[in-house]
């Protein structure tokens, strides 16, 4: 019996979900824009690794980033159309947990 073959475009798609941060940043911007700090506090990320990510998904089309000419500076990031097509997949993800995923903290509770 043969192996299916896995498409291409699906695993390139999966590799990029899967990618440590990622769907959490995007997650987190399913809200609306955000300032890069608030991103940060919000999911727990290190500065550097975020600014990888952004950067990544800037230039995937996912992420737009913002420039507002106040002092100081302001920059907010938020979803493209690509970005906000991501949505379903995610709420998808976030229904499963929610029935099947167990935090360690509940398994200790059951026991």
């Amino acid at each position: 019996m043969s192996q299916p073959t896995i498409c291409p475009k699906f695993e390139k798609a999966i590799s990029l979900i899967s990618q440590r941060w990622t769907a959490l940043v995007i997650y987190q911007l399913l809200s609306g824009p955000m300032r890069f700090s608030e991103i940060v506090s919000s999911i727990g990320i290190s500065g550097k690794v975020l600014s990888d990510r952004l950067k990544e998904l800037e230039h995937l089309g996912i992420v737009k980033r913002k420039v507002i000419p106040e002092t100081p500076v302001i920059i907010e990031y938020s979803l493209t159309e690509k970005g906000l097509s991501i949505e379903p997949i995610l709420r998808t993800i976030e229904n499963w947990s929610q029935t099947w995923v167990e935090l360690e903290s509940e398994r200790a509770k059951n026991e």
